[in-house]
């Protein structure tokens, strides 16, 4: 009988969000990076590394975005970390003595204090301050297939006329995958799997061998395979295709997910929403915007009325439950499209954005925990990385995708509605302007070059899927709002530098020293490629 896949891909994504200003409270820009660092990244990092002690074996696949990497590897930025989680730790002993007459809300607030101290000393004491490397051990292991995307999580259908613009965030994304991790792999995580004709070719072009889709791009094909999305196929060009589940991730947090479950945390219930603002002095200091500080004490069953305290025992409690209903529930599918396949191999290909993990659910990577524990005892599913079933690569059945994204109702809408529209017509305006300074300055060095390379940056920058996307949700919309425009007014200065063949080597160097991504760039990356 023929194999029963699981793949479980986690996919993170940070914007460029850098803010040294000592004059400006950092904790609001900030707080998107901090949050997830606390919540979902060293808690996994501390997963795996108790799988791995127990000798318990596990495949998941990782997307960790040049960004997120180059923050989580600051110097600057880490010694704000801690700053930010001695402001925590400050406001947790605090809220000590503010709870001491209320039993569960002193239990409750112990627990996140315990969570921040231990979040610093993991941090400064086990990883050194350094998480990137963590993650490249367990890639090392076996345990994690580290997955490439583009430069700056940029939607790729938009640029999809422009060639020049997929290969500059193509190409520097792989670039940043082989200086953070030291390989490339074997696959390509397209930004919230945003898919448009003729991608393929261009990914191909880059020996990527794979890539994942959602539902759709299989389902509503001219010719959907046999198989659906329960085994991989390929494109006109060969590019390997896996299906994404398509009840991920909303069975997790959408409606009715695992994590609506009453007994779990209020993620949204944090007491710098609820208290006066001198008694959070500790951590706000003199911020006038209220972030969340991550003492959470309710629980999802409150109500206006009443608010019922959050039981940890309880919620870990049905994790447990949670995990097995998860896992019964693909065992089942897998096994119903094994039968209707003739006994042959059959995957399902999970991808679960890394805010669950921890951030929209607190109680995430418990829930992980869980399902791998689960699958390495029954063993009748088997946990798989992509690269790993790929061997059929060109005897595989071949398809056209449809076009799709697993974003908005199915097609990205939600980066370009009313609140962000206005972006995508200056970012592809620069685009244009930057692959014809590759024309028109196809072999600079010097002073040009480093003008020619910062330029591309910005372009790069501005390209971001994270600044509309913040716009659409409505988080930090006006900070968001002014990054993007500095970049595209700093290419625009570029620009005109070029054109009058004036450059401030005060401002360039200033810019550089602000914008301390991808300091290896060469901005030929968006030349016409011959």
């Amino acid at each position: 009988m023929g194999k029963k896949n699981l793949i479980l891909i986690i996919a993170a994504e940070q914007g460029y969000i850098r803010n040294l200003d000592s004059t400006v409270d950092f904790s609001v820009q900030n707080d998107l990076l901090f949050s997830a660092i606390s919540d979902t990244y060293l808690p996994l990092l501390n997963l795996f590394t108790e799988l791995e002690n127990e000798t318990i074996s596990f495949k998941i696949g990782m997307v960790l975005p040049a960004t997120l990497c180059t923050l989580l590897e600051d110097e600057a930025i880490q010694q704000q970390y801690i700053d930010w989680l001695d402001r925590r730790i400050a406001l947790g002993e605090r809220e000590l003595e503010r709870t001491a007459q209320d039993a569960a809300m002193h239990d409750n607030a112990r627990r996140c204090l315990n969570r921040a101290m231990h979040n610093k000393a993991d941090f400064i004491d086990v990883y050194k301050r350094r998480l990137v490397p963590a993650f490249r051990h367990f890639a090392r292991r076996g345990f994690l297939e580290l997955i490439a995307t583009a430069a700056t999580s940029a939607f790729l259908p938009h640029y999809a006329d422009l060639t020049e613009a997929l290969n500059a965030q193509i190409e520097t994304g792989l670039y940043s995958q082989r200086h953070f991790f030291g390989e490339l792999g074997e696959g390509f995580f397209l930004p919230s799997l945003g898919y448009a004709k003729g991608l393929d070719k261009v990914l191909r072009s880059y020996g990527i061998n794979y890539t994942v889709l959602d539902t759709p791009a299989f389902l509503f094909a001219k010719k959907p395979p046999e198989t659906g999305i329960f085994s991989p196929v390929r494109s006109e060009h060969s590019l390997v295709l896996f299906g994404a589940d398509y009840d991920m991730p909303s069975c997790l947090t959408g409606e009715g997910g695992f994590a609506k479950n009453s007994v779990y945390r209020a993620q949204q219930e944090d007491i710098s929403f609820d208290l006066p603002k001198e008694e959070l002095s500790a951590f706000l200091g003199n911020g006038t915007a209220r972030v969340q500080s991550g003492y959470k004490y309710w629980a999802n069953g409150s109500n206006e009325l009443e608010r019922q305290p959050y039981n940890t025992m309880a919620a870990l409690t049905q994790v447990k439950f949670d995990a097995l209903d998860f896992y019964h529930a693909k065992r089942q599918e897998l096994e119903q499209a094994r039968q209707l396949q003739n006994g042959n191999d059959v995957t399902l290909t999970c991808v679960i954005p890394a805010e669950v993990m921890g951030q929209t659910w607190h109680e995430g990577v418990d829930w992980l925990e869980h399902v791998i524990r689960i699958i390495a005892q029954d063993k009748d599913i088997t946990l798989e990385h992509c690269k790993n079933l790929i061997s059929g690569q060109f005897t595989m059945p071949k398809m056209e995708p449809y076009p799709c994204a697993a974003s908005g109702t199915g097609y990205g809408e939600d980066l370009l509605d009313s609140s962000n529209c206005w972006m995508l017509r200056y970012v592809r305006k620069a685009s244009e302007r930057m692959i014809d300074l590759t024309e028109r300055f196809p072999s600079e060095t010097g002073l040009k070059a480093r003008l020619l390379n910062l330029g591309a940056r910005e372009v790069l920058m501005a390209q971001s899927g994270s600044w509309p996307r913040l716009l659409h949700d409505g988080r930090l919309p006006d900070y968001a709002t002014a990054q993007f425009k500095l970049n595209i007014l700093s290419f625009t200065t570029v620009f005109d530098s070029l054109a009058s063949n004036i450059i401030s080597t005060e401002w360039l160097t200033n810019l550089e020293k602000d914008h301390a991504i991808f300091p290896w760039l060469n901005y030929r990356v968006f030349s016409r490629k011959k």
